[in-house]
């Protein structure tokens, strides 16, 4: 590619050679340069130096990546019809726009054209131009922008607004956006498709479902529903993926939210796939669960009588507790809170309490802070605080005659009770949202441990404290009696505990009366075992799987050999039905580690365990908790935000079930990638 012939100096001939459309040409002294636009770098730029050592550059260049071929030639022929408009000399003809511009015209907006046309003069098609196979794909494009705005709940409205088109144009002039309600149809088809996906993997699971159900607010008030499949995959991964999110009637019943959860579980034909139910309150929905329960069991029984079927959130647990106890302690937190408010009303009554902070040897590095009344986490630190600086609140009414909420003596003894309290509360919590998918089984010693709390705390001679500690214990037992079961059998599953760890906590609970509950868990432990003994569901499952796999293999002839499978697996177990869970028991308990990953283990020891690790995989994987991290720490409960809340039912189930699809974990949690390598954005290279 030749720019021109060398001619004298004495006038300047225009560059030809569209590799000029990314440099610029400067003369320092005698000595001419070629500055690449994009990285900056000084080439030679004489007319004896040719342009090869340019193109060479550009092929080189990372930052020339997003140039297409189209928008190149376009531009040296836009350049050579318009060479003396200050237009022919703009860098590869992109739209450029600026905001301090004034107002902005709407066809500012429209595209470019950057067309090749058919006929090129000769001297265009003699130039050989070698930047890569570069392509501009407007498809793609239009998914990945839905993509986008589902997977990080944009509005659909982004993309009429002129700031996003101002940027999209400057970016890429060749991209055509779409109104909103044509986005809006490009996120429902790929609702459609990733909703396939997902009915696929659960289909085709070989283990149990467990369901977790959450109620949702509004602004307006309005009830919302959402339906969450959690189990253990194939490769013996926790997975939660969102069925669906329903709206709700505001007069809804018991009886409506059983239709609703039943169509769901018909819809995605779970019914007889499902081991549990994860409900958020701990005594609500009893004639829900009663309706589920008995529809499901027309179809086929539940495993233990149903005994295990109702799960309640212990999260939700956790928030009645501490709310009983701020309703108990209404009072003492308002004169607690209206002490700190006085001392931090002004600058010289805080440097005063300081000072008498350091003359009665307080020397705490916690400052005094005031809580957010919404989030009970806070109020624990405004009370810790408080009471850390006892000493000198008592002494703060000798030198301020206008500090009149002091305590009493009693009033702070139970402030240091109650903050102990919360303390308990607090740290169950962070176990709750320090793992954001975890397995059943670590929650058993927590809970029990709080069993143990309780029964000392209800114990004080303190009729205040006796009271309150009562009333935490009341709805505490609620969920005992609900959910003791189906931790304990979880927490028998952890190769580190067995049983060792129920007889260790229940003697501590029951004391005399230990024994007898550790057999009516040994019990129930052993009656759901003999049930997945002798159920040919998974083998069922396995079979059809392989079936089908051997049809399409050989032509769609029939497996002569299939029910030999079956016999085989029959007799196989039969005499093998007690050894498997007994042979568990016996073994010594693993060791306790940090590292421990009981769904790693219960992996690579399912050849040894084969009827158990199928039993182990669907316990494991029940939810104990339904609320979000955000929400743990909240006295409300999870809220839609304005603009989900305004759009029509079918498009808001659409977006957020989506964006739970689309959503990208982080390597470290070990968990299913939405994409196994980076989604390809507009610019594809060959």
């Amino acid at each position: 590619m030749e720019i021109v012939s060398e001619v004298p100096a004495k006038k300047t001939k225009r560059l030809t050679s569209v590799v000029w459309n990314h440099f610029e040409r400067v003369r320092k002294a005698d000595a001419q340069y070629a500055i690449c636009i994009h990285c900056k770098k000084k080439l030679s730029g004489s007319s004896n130096s040719g342009t090869t050592h340019l193109r060479n550059h550009l092929l080189r260049c990372l930052k020339r990546s997003n140039y297409d071929v189209s928008q190149i030639l376009s531009a040296k022929r836009k350049r050579k019809e318009t060479s003396q408009s200050p237009i022919g000399q703009s860098n590869l003809g992109l739209t450029s726009i600026n905001y301090e511009d004034g107002k902005i015209k709407d066809e500012i907006l429209i595209p470019m054209p950057l067309k090749i046309e058919m006929e090129q003069k000769k001297e265009d098609i003699n130039q050989t131009i070698n930047l890569g196979s570069v392509k501009f794909d407007q498809e793609r494009s239009r998914l990945d922008l839905a993509r986008m705005i589902m997977l990080h709940g944009y509005p659909l409205a982004m993309v009429d607004h002129v700031g996003f088109k101002i940027f999209v144009k400057n970016l890429q002039p060749m991209f055509e956006v779409n109104n909103n309600g044509a986005v809006e149809i490009d996120c429902m088809a790929i609702y459609e498709k990733e909703k396939q996906k997902v009915y696929d993997a659960i289909h085709y699971l070989h283990g149990r479902i467990s369901l977790s159900l959450d109620m949702w607010g509004s602004p307006e008030s309005s009830e919302y529903i959402s339906l969450t499949a959690n189990f253990i995959d194939e490769d013996w991964r926790l997975q939660k993926k969102m069925l669906n999110f329903i709206s709700l009637d505001p007069s809804h019943t018991d009886d409506v939210l059983s239709e609703v959860i039943i169509k769901s579980l018909t819809d995605w034909t779970i019914d007889r796939k499902l081991f549990s139910m994860t409900f958020d309150d701990c005594s609500a929905y009893e004639i829900m669960v009663f309706k589920i329960k008995d529809w499901l069991s027309q179809n086929r029984p539940l495993l233990k009588g149903g005994e295990l079927f109702d799960v309640r959130c212990v999260t939700h647990l956790l928030k009645s507790i501490v709310q009983e106890v701020m309703e108990s302690c209404r009072d003492l937190i308002h004169k607690i809170r209206e002490c700190i408010r006085h001392v931090k009303s002004t600058q010289a009554l805080l440097a005063k309490f300081n000072e008498i902070s350091e003359q009665v040897g307080i020397s705490s590095g916690r400052r005094l802070i005031l809580d957010c009344p919404m989030q009970w986490n806070s109020t624990y630190m405004m009370i810790v605080s408080a009471v850390e600086y006892r000493a000198a609140f008592c002494l703060l009414q000798e030198h301020d005659h206008s500090y009149s909420k002091t305590l009493t003596e009693t009033e702070w003894e139970w402030a240091c009770s109650i903050a102990g309290y919360l303390k308990v509360l607090l740290e169950f919590t962070n176990v709750v949202v320090g793992n954001k998918y975890p397995t059943t089984n670590i929650f058993f010693p927590e809970i029990c441990d709080l069993h143990i709390q309780l029964n000392e705390w209800c114990k004080t001679p303190d009729d205040f404290l006796s009271s309150v500690a009562l009333k935490m214990k009341l709805k505490f037992d609620t969920y005992w009696s609900k959910c003791s079961l189906v931790l304990a059998i979880a927490t028998i599953l952890d190769p580190r505990f067995k049983m060792k760890l129920v007889e260790y906590y229940f003697k501590q609970i029951y004391g005399s009366a230990a024994s007898d509950r550790i057999k009516e868990v040994s019990a129930g432990l052993r009656e759901l075992f003999n049930e997945y003994s002798m159920s040919p569901s998974s083998f069922d499952q396995d079979s059809n799987l392989l079936g089908g796999s051997l049809s399409s293999s050989s032509g769609g002839s029939r497996d002569k050999l299939k029910g030999f499978d079956k016999f085989l697996f029959e007799t196989s177990q039969s005499q093998n039905i007690s050894s498997d869970l007994d042979k568990y028991l016996e073994e010594l308990v693993f060791p306790r580690n940090c590292d421990f990953s009981i769904l790693n283990w219960w992996k690579v020891h399912t050849p040894r365990y084969p009827i158990l690790s199928m039993m182990a995989r669907d316990v494991l994987g029940i939810p104990v908790s339904t609320l979000a991290p955000e929400v743990a720490f909240s006295n409300s409960g999870r809220v839609l935000d304005q603009y989900h809340s305004s759009i029509s039912p079918d498009t808001r189930e659409a977006l957020l079930c989506g964006q739970d699809w689309l959503r990208i974990e982080p390597e470290a949690t070990n968990l299913t990638l939405s994409y196994s390598s980076p989604m390809p954005l507009a610019v594809e290279t060959s």
